[in-house]
Parts: structure tokens; C-alpha cells; sequence
């Protein structure tokens, strides 16, 4: 962001509470750049006795995860996470558990992970490309290896 969103006068960084932000140069304006991180849900899908693993559009080959996607305004967590199912994967869900919470520095993002089952019929939305359905007593972490917090999320998720 190069410029204020209120005034349009550009933004410069300044020190404010012992961080750099950008913040607007107009001495009445006062906006200030947060850049606070972006809420965004996560949900291990289990389905008949299965886990589904998908791989975005935007992936390479061979790179699957679990179904994700952002919180929107006035959406709780659990309800953004059964939306996200039924929009990706075309699934109804019911919430078995919350797994936890995880920062994602690179994208500055916060993960609000879930375990959901899902029952229905498999209806792929055009974010995602394929799925993959795993036995739970074949699933192995260390597919995860270039996704190390999707990995540390089904360890947490496994360790429950």
C-alpha cells in the first residue's frame, strides 16, 4: 500500500509502538497501515472413513492439502469452515472439533483449523483441481514435507 486509502496522500513508514507501519504523512489524517493478519479456516475432512486431500488450481502437481479458505465479514469461524467445504468440495460437514491455531508469517495469515465429517456426493468448485481420498490408517504426515505447517496441523489433529 503506497498511498492512504482516506486522503490519498502517500504513506510513509513511521515507528508507531515500536513497529514500522505505513502511515499516512497528513498530520489530520492520522491512518495507519495495521497490516494485521488475515483470519483464514482450515478444515481435515473426513469422509466415509476417508480423509480428502485437495489440490488447489494454482498448484503444481503432487501438492495436496486440506480444504482452506478466508473468514468473511460478520461469519463465525465454524460456520466459514462448512461453507468452505461445501463451496470446495460440494460436502455437507459437521463439526467434530477445533484443532487449533497457527501462524502463517509468510502470508500473514492466522490458520483456525478443524476436524469436519462430510457426507454427500464429491462436487469439486473450480478452486480446487483434484482430490485424493486417504484411509485414515494409511495417512502419512510426511507427504506434508514442503507444507511444514500442514503438516504440523494433521499432527496436532492426529495427536486428539
Amino acid at each position: 500500500m503506497k498511498f492512504c486509502p482516506n486522503c490519498a496522500a502517500e504513506l510513509a513508514q513511521k515507528t508507531i509502538g515500536g513497529v514500522e507501519r505505513a502511515a499516512c504523512r497528513q498530520p489530520d489524517c492520522g491512518f495507519v497501515f495495521w497490516d494485521n493478519p488475515v483470519p483464514v479456516v482450515a478444515a481435515i475432512v473426513e469422509y466415509n472413513d476417508h480423509i480428502v486431500l485437495a489440490r488447489n488450481a494454482q498448484w503444481p502437481q503432487g501438492v495436496f492439502s486440506m480444504i482452506t479458505g478466508y473468514l468473511e465479514r460478520n461469519e463465525s469461524p465454524e460456520s466459514a469452515v462448512l461453507r468452505e467445504v461445501k463451496e470446495e468440495l460440494g460436502l455437507d460437514g459437521q463439526l467434530k472439533g477445533f484443532i487449533g491455531h497457527y501462524a502463517f508469517a509468510r502470508k500473514n495469515q492466522l490458520i483456525l483449523a478443524y476436524a469436519v465429517n462430510a457426507s454427500g456426493e464429491i462436487q469439486l468448485n473450480h478452486e480446487i483441481a483434484e482430490v485424493k481420498l486417504v484411509a485414515r490408517d494409511e495417512f502419512d504426515v510426511t507427504q506434508f514435507a514442503k507444507l511444514q505447517l500442514t503438516a504440523r496441523i494433521f499432527q496436532d489433529w492426529l495427536g486428539k
